[in-house]
């Protein structure tokens, strides 16, 4: 395990401070009165979290909360990749890599790392143990950014097989939802010799072609995630076509303004969390409910301020940019042959149906939960857990 260094966060106190003193500066546009988040994100609401987050926002905690995990950083083509690194105490662990997607972070998978490496202590069974791999995607929080274009999804899944080479696993899992599925899914087809299963929380699939009626034999479930997907491409994949056209530019101001970057994360998560909104008008901009009913101003901060104190908004939206210009957006462009499970939770961005998604992947565990939406690691890391505990039992 050569090149590979141990890691620290340990961010500057003139960074925070610098952080603080823009925030104290911020000039908030004035809202149409009444609006709330129907325009984007409520302007109320991002002028308490701002005032939160300069005022009584602890990073340090949040830094004590992270190095808890061991960290370490190694070089893979030319580039720095940051990673945690949990390794079981319980003999026969499984090698899991777990992969972030945007606007996440490492940060999203706390809650989900002990149960999974210390299952016994978390109600669960030493042969459900893991060794768990969170690398931060190149571009994203500690990992340098690439220089160069081209580091779309197959990339990025090649730097992850690398990883878990260089880690000396030889045979592990792959984990994701965001990015992290379509990562994923590519280290599933470029390193099936090593990669024994894939768990997704998040699945894109296409209908068959050349069907008049592709969602014929689809049960009412099944139309009504297809209706919520739709509006949600209607409603809100704006933030796509300018992170996958221009995201020079609209790094611009989200790297330069504290507040502007929460509130283009925030929004996300209140309108892709199950956040308690209407589930019949998912994905239009009254639908959201409380985004803290599902995450505390802590966790919002944390995760913002991941991205803020390393100034990785920018590259990380050039991930859209590279993935569209490949063409490797969606859908795969092979069958995945590896074993593939699949937990579908009621607020994803998108559910495709399970025989769309067999197209795809060779489908072998589908699980469809009552509640969690789009980052199931945070709101509902118990359930997330026990269906990967339960797809990777086939598998391992």
């Amino acid at each position: 395990m050569s090149d590979i260094e141990p890691f620290r966060i340990d961010v500057p106190e003139s960074v925070l401070d610098d952080l603080r003193e823009r925030l104290s500066r911020t000039r908030f546009p004035d809202p149409i009165e009444g609006s709330g988040w129907a325009y984007g994100t409520d302007a109320d609401y991002l002028r308490e979290l701002c005032t939160y987050w300069r005022e009584k926002f602890d990073w340090r905690a949040q830094e004590r909360l992270l190095n808890g995990f061991d960290q370490f950083t190694t070089s893979i083509f030319d580039h720095r990749v940051h990673f945690l690194h949990a390794r079981s105490r319980h003999e026969n662990a499984f090698p899991l890599i777990l992969t972030h997607g945007w606007p996440g972070s490492v940060f999203l998978f706390h809650k989900i790392i002990a149960p999974l490496t210390d299952p016994t202590a978390h109600g669960g069974r030493a042969e459900d143990a893991f060794h768990v791999v969170c690398p931060s995607i190149p571009g994203y929080g500690w990992s340098e950014a690439p220089r160069e274009p081209g580091w779309d999804v197959r990339r990025m899944a090649e730097v992850n097989a690398a990883l878990m080479a260089r880690l000396g696993y030889e045979r592990y899992g792959a984990q994701g939802g965001d990015w992290g599925s379509m990562i994923a899914s590519q280290n599933a087809l470029i390193d099936a010799e090593h990669c024994a299963g894939l768990h997704l929380n998040m699945v894109v699939a296409t209908p068959p072609e050349g069907v008049a009626n592709p969602a014929e034999d689809l049960t009412p479930r099944e139309l009504a995630s297809l209706a919520a997907s739709m509006r949600f491409q209607q409603n809100e994949t704006g933030y796509s076509s300018i992170q996958g056209s221009k995201p020079q530019t609209l790094g611009v101001g989200l790297n330069d303004s504290p507040a502007g970057l929460a509130a283009w994360i925030v929004e996300k998560f209140r309108t892709w969390g199950d956040c308690g909104g209407d589930p019949n008008k998912r994905f239009t901009p009254e639908a959201g409910g409380d985004v803290e009913t599902r995450f505390t101003k802590d966790e919002l901060l944390t995760n913002v301020t991941l991205y803020w104190v390393t100034q990785s908004i920018t590259s990380s939206t050039r991930l859209y940019c590279e993935t569209m210009r490949s063409g490797r957006w969606a859908p795969l462009e092979a069958q995945v042959e590896v074993p593939t499970g699949c937990a579908l939770f009621p607020g994803e961005i998108f559910r495709a149906p399970r025989a769309w998604a067999e197209r795809f992947y060779n489908v072998v565990h589908w699980t469809e939960f009552e509640r969690g939406g789009h980052f199931p690691a945070l709101e509902e890391p118990e359930l997330l857990v026990g269906d990967v505990r339960e797809f990777f039992a086939e598998v391992r």
